[in-house]
Order: C-alpha cells, then sequence, then structure tokens
C-alpha cells in the first residue's frame, strides 16, 4: 500500500525514475479497485458514478508513474503516445515496463534502486 500511496503524493511529478515494484504495485491496487468498483456498479449503479470519479482522479498519477517507469529504462516520456497505437503500442509499452532500471543515473535522475526503500525510517 506504500507504494501506491507514493505514487498518489507525487500526484502530477512527471520528472524523475520510478521502479518496477512502484509502476506494478501502483497497477495491481488500481485493478483491484477497479475490478471492486466495477462489481458494485454492476450491483447499484450508483457506484458506476464514485467509478468514474476514482478513474479521473487516478489518471494522471496513473500516466505521471508510467511516464516516470520509461525514464527509468531511459526512454523519454513522449513514448507514452505509443499507446494510442491499436495492441501494438500497448505490446511495446507492456516490454518496456517489464524491463530493469537503467544501470546507474540517466538525463531523468538518479537509479531509483539505490535509494532507501520506501517506508523506510532513517537511522
Amino acid at each position: 500500500m506504500d507504494w501506491y500511496l507514493a505514487v498518489l503524493k507525487k500526484y502530477a511529478d512527471f520528472s524523475g525514475r520510478a521502479r518496477r515494484k512502484e509502476y506494478w504495485m501502483f497497477t495491481l491496487v488500481q485493478l483491484v479497485i477497479f475490478a471492486v468498483l466495477t462489481g458494485l456498479g454492476m450491483a447499484a449503479k450508483a457506484f458506476t458514478v464514485l467509478y468514474m470519479l476514482y478513474a479521473l482522479g487516478t489518471f494522471i498519477p496513473g500516466l505521471a508513474v508510467g511516464v516516470r517507469r520509461l525514464h527509468d529504462t531511459g526512454r523519454s516520456g513522449w513514448m507514452w503516445l505509443l499507446g494510442l497505437i491499436p495492441l501494438v503500442g500497448a505490446i511495446i509499452l507492456l516490454v518496456f515496463a517489464c524491463q530493469d532500471s537503467a544501470p546507474g543515473d540517466n538525463k531523468y535522475g538518479p537509479n531509483p534502486k539505490m535509494a532507501p526503500p520506501i517506508g523506510a525510517v532513517p537511522a
């Protein structure tokens, strides 16, 4: 849950890098929440409004973490536009999101793997 909240705290921060764990944990929590809200929406139409509000509220953080994930692999955030290409674009972005971080620092910032873990208490 810390990874999910960390992405929300960086609401519209498109700079820097996001490691795989941050990106995929956010995506997993999003998937679970969307599945629950979809199920509730099928039971009662009032939850459909909640689903739409949640989707609108998390669109920017989801886009931002995706851009930071591309930065972590050494690619420009503009590569996210590949998702507009039907089927092929989504597959390419999936491959990019699964790749390991570019070693060391790159033009988007220091390697997030070298940073202390989220929620760690400094000594």
